[in-house]
């Protein structure tokens, strides 16, 4: 029986890490699959994703849990420090928005 090679499916580049041959970045695949989503529906979400780069994304998640979730975190962290110019115009319209975020993580 001949040896089958493995396949890389995610890469880094450009700071951060992306689903090889996609413009698709490692994070929308981790928090979809966060909330629960199928592999199944993250492909349909994503025309350029088929399902064995969803896997592929979803299985190099999990065996590098620990440094991607950090790698999310730190992300979060640098977008949460970038001015919010709704905040500055549209005070009501962002505490709604930020009511609704906060809501959908309880949820």
């Amino acid at each position: 029986m001949p040896a089958i090679a493995t396949k890389p499916y995610v890469e880094f580049k450009r700071e951060g890490y992306w689903v090889i041959g996609t413009r698709i970045a490692l994070d929308s695949v981790v928090y979809a699959f966060q909330q629960g989503l199928l592999p199944e529906s993250i492909a349909q979400s994503y025309p350029f994703l088929t399902l064995e780069k969803v896997y592929g994304a979803i299985a190099f998640y999990l065996a590098n849990r620990p440094t991607i979730d950090a790698y999310l975190a730190a992300g979060e962290k640098l977008f949460e420090a970038i001015p919010q110019p709704l905040l500055e115009d549209a005070p009501d319209l962002h505490q709604k928005l930020m009511e609704a975020k906060r809501s959908k993580q309880q949820a």
